[in-house]
């Protein structure tokens, strides 16, 4: 059996979902933890490891793909709460749907 696996960070949980090769799905919510938001994400493999009654080498050995989305990060620059930056790059760079050239 192969799984996908699904990571969503949000504020207050981080999401966990598995999608078996038969298309099947599994659910686990653990507690986000925004100091370190591995902590939370790893919390919510091995629960989810639990609900498939495996361990967490064996999931991670059996999946073939795994999708990280940040809903805390999106929220951050919605909100405008995080951190001010900027974009430094080399002469020439292009703008996104700049198609004139370098010189525009």
């Amino acid at each position: 059996m192969t799984y996908r696996i699904a990571v969503d960070v949000g504020g207050t949980f981080t999401d966990v979902i598995a999608v078996d090769e038969a298309g099947r799905t599994t659910f686990v919510k653990a507690p986000s933890t925004p100091e370190n938001q591995a902590i939370g994400t790893m919390d919510g493999i091995e629960r989810l490891a639990t609900a498939l009654g495996l361990g967490v080498r064996d999931l991670l050995g059996r999946t073939e793909r795994i999708v990280h989305g940040m809903t805390v990060a999106t929220n951050a620059l919605l909100e405008r709460k995080g951190a001010r930056v900027g974009l430094l790059t080399t002469a020439g760079h292009r703008r996104a749907g700049n198609t004139r050239g370098p010189e525009a």
